[in-house]
């Protein structure tokens, strides 16, 4: 099966959806202008069921097959979020929200989703149920678990999920996958360094907080370099540092911050002990007080094998097996899927965006062209992940 043909005739129009929701993003939870429009088309389409106001602001479309309700469920699902970047793209079609944008491609997603639930409503090719899931605040307000905790998995008898993301730099009409860690964990560390201030001509009546400071980012980078598996992925990254308020004052306090990813929970779990020991042993040798806050933040995205490898089939089914790489390498960037794929068994997986700015860029936007392949892929994934009961 190529790319269907009833998706890619109404390429324009599924376009016009996409770039509407450009322009109006909105940020975290306050989705409510982008799920109220994810519910209406839902309901225009036909869907069995609209349920909204999950996990705050996310909505769920049922769409049953030709026997009716019952059966198998699976869950199909897209993020509706936006970024506080100002947009730069110049595009006709630019948010018209100051300082959000779209920099994700969540609109492209939703679009997608929307598209493939309008195929799955008019031809339910398929027994069982179909849940089309639209979740707020991918983007740090981890949405997928509030989702989770406000009943998805217990109301609805969803047994597998997927998910999808645009990847910039992968030609359109390609896909990638792989089976295990896809994308990783994204904690958050904390270090308030607690000296002693005063005079800066006085140096030696003080414990400056500020070297403390900078020897503990020094230290910081020792943990990758020397403690780490070389063959295997992690990063931490030092992203903030605060500290004084004048040219002649040495502060009481330093505060530095940053993150951590790691594809693997052996190498999440010593990142952390690390920086604790770390800061505390810096500290100690120069007399100063510290405090860690260590947030554990989304968990490593992990695919089932056996389901990123039936993913891998759908998508050679569309675009042929030469553009499907069945072993993409993973991203260490975040996602609160893996929130779902804890729960349930299932695969996330890349389409192509083409030469676009990166993720997160203001000059960044989805690739219309990409909507037939995204599209069609959903609408084959469910009715074949149906099939298989």
């Amino acid at each position: 099966m190529p790319v269907n043909n009833r998706i890619a005739d109404a390429q324009l129009e599924i376009a016009g959806w996409r770039q509407h929701m450009h322009q109006r993003p909105e940020l975290l939870y306050d989705v409510h202008e982008t799920a109220a429009f994810v519910a209406g088309k839902l309901r225009d389409f036909g869907c069995d069921e609209v349920i909204t106001g999950m996990g705050t602001t996310g909505v769920v479309g049922l769409v049953h097959g030709r026997s009716g309700a019952g059966g198998a469920m699976v869950g199909l699902r897209a993020d509706m979020d936006a970024l506080p970047i100002t947009e730069e793209t110049g595009v006709a079609y630019a948010s018209q929200v100051p300082g959000v944008m779209h920099a994700c491609g969540h609109d492209g997603h939703t679009a997608m989703l929307l598209a493939a639930g309008r195929s799955l409503c008019e031809t339910r090719a398929f027994d069982g149920t179909v849940a089309l899931i639209f979740q707020p605040a991918e983007e740090g307000g981890a949405g997928a678990k509030a989702m989770i905790e406000d009943g998805l998995f217990d109301r609805l008898p969803i047994s597998r999920v997927y998910g999808m993301h645009n990847l910039p730099g992968m030609p359109v009409g390609r896909f990638g996958m792989r089976g295990g860690p896809i994308m990783a964990s994204t904690d958050e560390f904390i270090i308030t360094v607690d000296g002693r201030g005063g005079h800066a001509a006085l140096p030696h009546r003080t414990v400056d907080p500020i070297i403390v400071g900078a020897a503990i980012v020094q230290g910081l980078q020792a943990i990758v370099a020397r403690n780490a598996d070389p063959l295997q992925s992690l990063v931490v990254s030092v992203t903030q540092f605060h500290s004084g308020f004048a040219h002649n004052v040495i502060p009481d306090e330093a505060m530095v911050s940053g993150t951590v990813r790691a594809l693997s929970h052996e190498l999440r779990e010593l990142a952390e002990v690390r920086i604790r020991e770390i800061a505390a042993g810096v500290a100690a040798a120069h007399g100063a007080n510290v405090r860690v806050d260590y947030d554990r933040n989304y968990p490593i995205t992990v695919n089932d094998a056996e389901e990123a490898e039936f993913c891998a089939g759908i998508a050679a089914e569309i675009v042929g097996a030469d553009a499907v790489d069945r072993a993409a390498a993973p991203l260490m960037a975040g996602e609160d899927f893996s929130y779902m794929l804890e729960k349930r068994p299932g695969a996330y997986v890349f389409v192509g965006n083409g030469d676009s700015a990166s993720l997160h860029s203001a000059n960044y936007d989805f690739a219309d062209d990409a909507i037939a392949y995204g599209a069609s892929y959903w609408q084959r994934l469910a009715e074949a992940a149906l099939a298989r009961g």
